[in-house]
């Protein structure tokens, strides 16, 4: 059991190493400027999609809106029709039962009077529903207004939303951007840093100092040179002076003789 229990640390471990590994590599892949860019232009989009689906819903609410303000408008023309015919058939009827003299007998079996009397009930059963119709559309039209303000209302907070998101994005971007400088600074001065720019700058800065080095080790040489050369003639200068002298003292060689004096010219005597 002991070796099973061991086995199943040995995998875990191996998880929580590479979900390490993952995460890191995922901070570090959400830091950079443009994965932050392109995460903030997909969110700007999938808010935009959805704001714009919202509003579309929001404009079948107000269509529909509308299309019961028309029916509305329809049965008020309708019950205002029937309130009139109804009122004509009451009105015909007290024709006919005047022109019978009111006598009950008479008049209940008079066809006219009948046909008002039909005509009548029909206009106000139909009064009945067309009112209770008209009732129910503006209950309807209520709720439906006020569920419209309620939803413009969320869209205008939406829309904040959605300006507020892309301004976020430019903050963010700064302020991640000038973190990460001044982070290479600080870890540039701490000995931390793994900007290749600062290494290649030192590099550099070597180049030059190595340069000036190599030059003015050059000129030394030169001027060490040209010292050893002067030594080394007079050096010989001396030594060929010592020699001359010496081969005059054993007589090797001969004093030179004095060269006569050139006599100057006999001048003429002019007398």
């Amino acid at each position: 059991m002991g070796i099973f229990r061991a086995i199943g640390r040995f995998f875990r471990t191996i998880g929580y190493l590479l979900t390490g590994r993952i995460n890191i590599s995922s901070d570090a892949l959400s830091s950079n400027s443009a994965v932050i860019g392109a995460t903030y232009d997909k969110v700007v989009t999938d808010k935009r999609n959805r704001l714009n689906q919202y509003k579309n819903a929001v404009g079948g609410l107000i269509a529909n809106q509308e299309t019961k303000i028309e029916k509305l408008k329809g049965l008020g023309a309708e019950v205002e029709k029937l309130e009139k015919l109804k009122a004509g058939a009451l009105a015909k009827g007290q024709q006919v039962a005047k022109s019978l003299d009111n006598d009950p007998e008479k008049v209940k079996v008079n066809p006219d009077y009948l046909k008002c009397t039909a005509a009548y009930r029909d206009f106000t059963s139909t009064l009945a529903e067309k009112n209770k119709r008209i009732a129910e559309l503006e209950s309807d039209l209520k709720t439906l207004s006020g569920s419209i303000a309620d939803h413009k209302v969320q869209i205008d907070g939406l829309l904040r939303d959605l300006e507020n998101v892309k301004s976020e994005k430019n903050e963010t971007l700064a302020e991640v951007i000038g973190a990460q400088e001044q982070q290479k600074i600080n870890d540039m001065f701490s000995g931390l840093s793994e900007d290749k720019t600062s290494q290649d700058l030192e590099r550099m800065r070597e180049m030059r100092t190595k340069a000036k080095a190599s030059a003015r080790m050059s000129s030394e040489l030169a001027g060490m040179n040209n010292a050893k050369n002067e030594n080394e003639f007079l050096a010989f200068a001396e030594t060929a002076q010592a020699d001359t002298e010496f081969d005059k003292l054993i007589g090797l060689t001969k004093e030179s003789e004095p060269t006569a004096p050139v006599s100057e010219p006999t001048k003429i005597s002019e007398n």
